[in-house]
């Protein structure tokens, strides 16, 4: 009798062991994914997914059985979040449920670059992965910007009006909702910096400083230059001379602009030309950075009226027409 109560025992804990290791080689099956992305969609169950795992991934099929017991005990890993989540090439059964349970989505981002248009931008934002782009072709953005009332008349043009940043989102969010962060930010940073603005200038709104800003970022690369670049323009302004700045030619062109600027370009009288009309251009003419912002808040203290790119992403300044001619030899032309 003790014999076999013994042996039945034995027995009991041999497939009592047999079954805890089944039971932890279904939990560390590995399932192998084609994409670094995998979307949890409303319904999913993790079952459900596993039976489709099991399918494609060719699965031991008791894996799924097991996994169904050891949900018993662990029912907080049922409650799948949906969304899309960032999985390894080759993850255990457990690791993935775990993920997916905790609700931790895959985290997306993109840059609005500084030195590039709206519509450059714009076209960025519609080939991000995840977004959902709910603009139009040649969307209308004034219903998704606002501008303070003390800040004078607002902007009829939705170029520069959202800053340059790199901004996070999960999948299936909105580009418009992604645009009104982009915007918010703007207004934040480009009242700092017209709150630091020195009182001599020569413009009277924070729109005029954005449009200033827009010019700087396009002229110049150099971070120390900026504050020079601005006064070279400030200090024309204040003069009424025209600016004089191929950026805003180009800017006016559009599509028609083959990258080469002629005689013809600068002839072109568009309203960006500023060669042809005095003062600021109508608007920006790309998205500027903070310290384009600041530079054109706070120029340098300089008499300089002109400046000629030197070819190493520097200027050469001039004060006069003659000096300015002559760096123009030296560094567009090539001669002493």
């Amino acid at each position: 009798m003790i014999r076999a109560v013994v042996v039945a025992l034995l027995v009991g804990l041999v497939s009592a062991f047999g079954a805890w290791n089944s039971w932890q080689a279904a939990l560390k099956t590995q399932v192998q994914f084609n994409d670094s992305y995998v979307e949890v969609k409303a319904g999913d169950t993790a079952l459900k997914l596993c039976r489709n795992w099991l399918t494609s991934a060719q699965l031991a099929g008791s894996s799924c059985r097991w996994l169904s017991i050891y949900l018993r005990f662990h029912p907080e890993l049922s409650k799948l979040h949906q969304g899309v989540y960032k999985v390894q090439p080759r993850q255990s059964v457990l690791s993935v449920l775990q993920l997916f349970a905790s609700g931790k989505v895959a985290q997306f981002s993109v840059a609005l670059k500084e030195g590039e248009t709206l519509k450059q931008n714009l076209q960025r934002l519609a080939q991000s992965p995840y977004l959902n782009y709910d603009l139009a072709e040649q969307p209308d953005l004034s219903t998704l910007l606002s501008w303070p009332d003390d800040w004078g008349t607002p902007p009829e043009l939705a170029e520069a009006m959202v800053f340059a940043e790199t901004y996070h989102y999960t999948a299936n969010s909105k580009a418009s909702d992604l645009l009104k962060r982009a915007h918010q930010l703007l207004l934040e940073k480009l009242k700092l910096a017209w709150e630091q603005r020195l009182t001599d200038l020569p413009y009277q709104t924070p729109y005029q400083l954005l449009i200033m800003a827009s010019i700087v970022e396009k002229e110049s690369g150099h971070e120390p230059e900026k504050p020079l670049v601005s006064s070279v323009f400030v200090n024309r302004l204040k003069l009424k001379m025209k600016l004089q700045t191929d950026p805003t030619v180009i800017y006016g062109l559009g599509d028609s602009f083959n990258g080469d600027i002629t005689r013809a370009d600068l002839k072109n009288p568009h309203p960006y030309n500023t060669y042809q009309h005095f003062g600021l251009p109508p608007g920006p003419i790309a998205l500027p950075s903070y310290s384009s912002m600041l530079a054109a808040a706070r120029p340098a203290a300089s008499d300089w009226l002109y400046f000629v790119a030197k070819g190493d992403g520097t200027h050469q300044f001039s004060r006069t027409l003659a000096e300015h001619n002559a760096a123009v030899q030296k560094y567009i032309f090539g001669k002493n």
